[in-house]
């Protein structure tokens, strides 16, 4: 009883697996229909798009674009009867092809390319395909559909699929005479089917055909191997620059000169793998692509109910809008009323009153009675009321005019400003992802950040700016963004930044339709230590004429002259030449400083750097030219000297720029000297950053120059930090440095140095 309870259990099991194999095929019936023909496909050709379509469909498709029969291939015509007019769609059967033949005639000939093509054109066609399933414009080349792989292995998957659902019923002899019988073998060979007695009839024994080997009966007849659609060879290698199947012969031609090329079987170990691991993970998270379907089908249904209540409320507002418009209408004709009465009154009393000068009207015949009376005082009793009625209609008659006018031009109204707004009467849209300009977005003491809207963007009421730094580990998860709301205009100032911090930043507009997208985050590196503010003093070193500082005494630029020809004079007799120097007006004495600075590229020499200010105003305050040409102010005597003693650490660290180069010395020392005694090919150049950042670590006696705008390094040197140090800025010819402007708003501070007060 066991083991018939084991067998009844296993085949339970086999017929669960079967019937769900048997419904995994249907529901991939979708993926095995042509998109033009939307039927199985039938020698399905590999666009260079990835996607498939039919050999005939291609052909037809082709030929409704004008192109001519050479961009199929005649000798792959389907003869199997899955070609046959009774299977094949009724678009392809409508087709009337030429014969192989006269298709071989043209294309030797070289007619019939396109339409209006000139034979022995020098410029071959580029035949251009428009697939049917990413709808976009594929290029063929110029072997058209020559060119191209036949996808033998969707042709395997219909076949099996179409045997799994019995798609077509049985497959039958295709030399039998009617009514033919169900065929039991195929030829590959022949490309036919046959029944057992047709397929010894066909291949008798001493012949040749009887060493051909007979398949399963099928459809569908496929070659062997997938062959080179250029050279008729079996594919070998795979070319990982072109994507692209390629055969022994195709490997060395000039064509894939220099391109990766790999053996077939490496690239489908490849593949084979990434679509194992990718099926892999989908199979593995069934639940949640059930729940994303949940999400989906959710989102579709608030997608209708959201799509219908919107269209009731703008019916309802577009009624709104007509109950006004009635309003006002009823309001604008009553005033119009009103008016015409008005003047129709006033108009009724003037005619009545000239109908009564006509004669034979009441007030004549009463007037000429009256002149009638005799007695005086009775006639001037009644003639004085009479007399003012006749005064008035003499005026009235001898300045006649109507009481009003009868033009309603008062009463026009101008709907061309409420057209306008009718005919742009839109629904709302919300602000479009803005442009973070990176050209004007930096961090320095502060981070500024700018940003402007797209060109045709809906306008933004205000922004929210949000911020977080990446370089902190989080184990709970990622950082939370830090936000600024309610951010008027384009620009935005985020106080306080960590130094040696990476910040992401993005924003996003609102208006009254709500908030639009966010822009694409942009990363910004905050100055590696806090930034020091300073100014430029000049009044150290002995050729003050020569510097020009600016009155922000933010930027320095130095004049050469005749002092300075005096001196290049001087120099063929055996004398340097004068180093003009400017300090900062700020000496460090502990911690870490940052400080940046740009340098006109167009200067001859310009040493950007630190060092010790008693060093400094001792060598340069007021000190005349040294005559001795191996005089080397860095060390304050004669280099050449045999028992000098080298310091441990230099009282100056100089990075030497010139035209728009830097020196880099070798081991990071030819920067740190004001006259850089290497010799040539001791250091190299790089090119010289919009700006230049100083990094300064007193307790550790070390001194960084980086690329303010990526924060790269450039060059690190060791510094005598015994004393003060000051930021020093060295020139030797013409050149320009400008100090980079902080962000923020500077308090007023009160700094002292070399004894002098300043007040900030």
């Amino acid at each position: 009883m066991a083991t018939v309870g084991g067998e009844s259990y296993r085949g339970a099991i086999e017929a669960s697996r079967r019937i769900g194999s048997e419904t995994s095929m249907k529901n991939m019936e979708r993926e095995l229909l042509c998109p033009v023909c939307q039927e199985m496909y039938k020698q399905p050709l590999v666009l260079p798009c990835a996607h498939n379509v039919c050999q005939a469909c291609a052909r037809e498709v082709l030929g409704q674009q004008g192109y001519g029969t050479h961009t199929g291939d005649p000798s792959s015509e389907p003869t199997s009867p899955a070609s046959t007019p009774s299977t094949r769609s009724p678009r392809l059967g409508r087709r009337t092809l030429p014969k192989a033949d006269r298709l071989d005639r043209l294309l030797k000939s070289g007619f019939g390319t396109y339409p209006g093509r000139k034979r022995g054109a020098l410029h071959p066609q580029i035949v251009m395909f428009p697939c049917p399933a990413c709808q976009g414009d594929v290029e063929l080349g110029e072997r058209g559909l020559n060119g191209l792989f036949r996808n033998l292995t969707l042709e395997r998957v219909v076949e099996r699929y179409r045997q799994s659902v019995s798609v077509g019923g049985a497959i039958l002899c295709q030399l039998c005479k009617p009514p033919p019988l169900e065929a039991t073998k195929g030829c590959t060979e022949c490309r036919a089917t046959f029944c057992n007695e047709c397929f010894k009839l066909y291949h008798p024994w001493g012949t040749q055909k009887a060493q051909h080997e007979p398949t399963l009966p099928t459809l569908t007849f496929r070659p062997k191997g997938l062959m080179c659609p250029d050279h008729k060879e079996e594919v070998s290698h795979y070319c990982k620059t072109c994507q692209r199947l390629v055969c022994q012969l195709c490997r060395v031609r000039r064509t894939h000169s220099g391109h990766k090329i790999t053996p077939v079987l490496s690239a489908y170990q490849a593949l084979k793998e990434k679509l194992t691991k990718s099926l892999t993970y989908i199979l593995g998270n069934q639940d949640t692509v059930q729940t994303q379907i949940c999400e989906l089908e959710e989102t579709v249904r608030h997608t209708e109910v959201s799509g219908q209540q919107a269209k009731e409320e703008v019916a309802q507002l577009v009624r709104g809008l007509g109950a006004v418009l009635e309003e006002k209408r009823a309001t604008l004709l009553q005033a119009i009323d009103e008016c015409q009465q008005e003047r129709l009154a006033r108009l009724g009393a003037q005619l009545q009153e000239h109908r009564s000068l006509l004669d034979g009207s009441g007030l004549v015949g009463y007037a000429q009675e009256v002149l009638k009376e005799t007695d005086q005082p009775c006639f001037v009793q009644a003639a004085k009321q009479l007399h003012h009625r006749i005064a008035r209609a003499t005026e009235a008659l001898q300045n006649f005019h109507p009481a009003t006018s009868s033009s309603f031009r008062h009463c026009q109204l101008d709907v061309g400003r409420e057209m306008k707004l009718l005919t742009e009467l839109s629904f709302l849209r919300v602000p479009e992802a803005p442009v973070i300009d990176t050209q004007r977005t930096f961090a320095y003491d502060q981070i500024f950040l700018c940003w402007r809207l797209p060109p045709h963007s809906p306008p933004a009421w205000h922004y929210t700016v949000e911020f977080r730094r990446t370089d902190v580990p989080n184990p709970s998860g990622p950082a939370r963004w830090q936000r600024r709301e309610e951010v008027r205009g384009t620009s935005a100032l985020l106080e306080n930044p960590d130094p040696g911090s990476v910040y992401v930043l993005r924003v996003r507009g609102c208006n009254k339709a709500g908030y639009g997208e966010y822009s694409e985050d942009v990363h910004l590196h905050t100055p590696p230590a806090p930034v020091l503010h300073f100014f430029l003093d000049g009044r150290w070193g002995s050729s003050r004429e020569r510097l020009a500082i600016s009155k922000d005494q933010r930027a320095v630029r130095s004049i050469p002259g005749v002092p300075l020809l005096l001196a290049a004079e001087r120099l063929l007799t055996g004398c340097h030449l004068s180093v003009d120097i400017v300090l900062g007006d700020v000496a460090v004495t502990q911690g870490r400083s940052y400080w940046a600075c740009a340098v006109d590229p167009a200067s001859y020499l310009v040493k950007v750097g630190v060092g010790l200010e008693s060093k400094l105003q001792e060598n340069f305050q007021g000190a005349p030219d040294v005559v001795s040409p191996r005089y080397d102010p860095d060390s304050g005597h004669d280099s050449g000297a045999e028992d000098a003693t080298v310091e441990a650490s230099p009282p100056f660290a100089f990075l030497t720029i010139g035209m728009g180069k830097i020196l880099l010395g070798a081991g990071g020392s030819g920067g740190a000297g004001l006259t850089g005694r290497d010799g040539p090919g001791a250091g190299c150049t790089v090119p010289l950053p919009p700006r230049l950042g100083i990094c300064l670590d007193y307790e550790r006696g070390r001194v960084s120059f980086l690329d303010a705008v990526s924060f790269r390094g450039l060059l690190e040197c060791p510094l005598d930090c015994s004393g003060p140090v000051c930021p020093a800025f060295c020139f030797i010819g013409g050149g320009a440095v400008q100090l980079q402007e902080p962000v923020g708003i500077k308090p007023e501070r009160k700094v002292t140095i070399g004894g002098f007060s300043k007040l900030d």
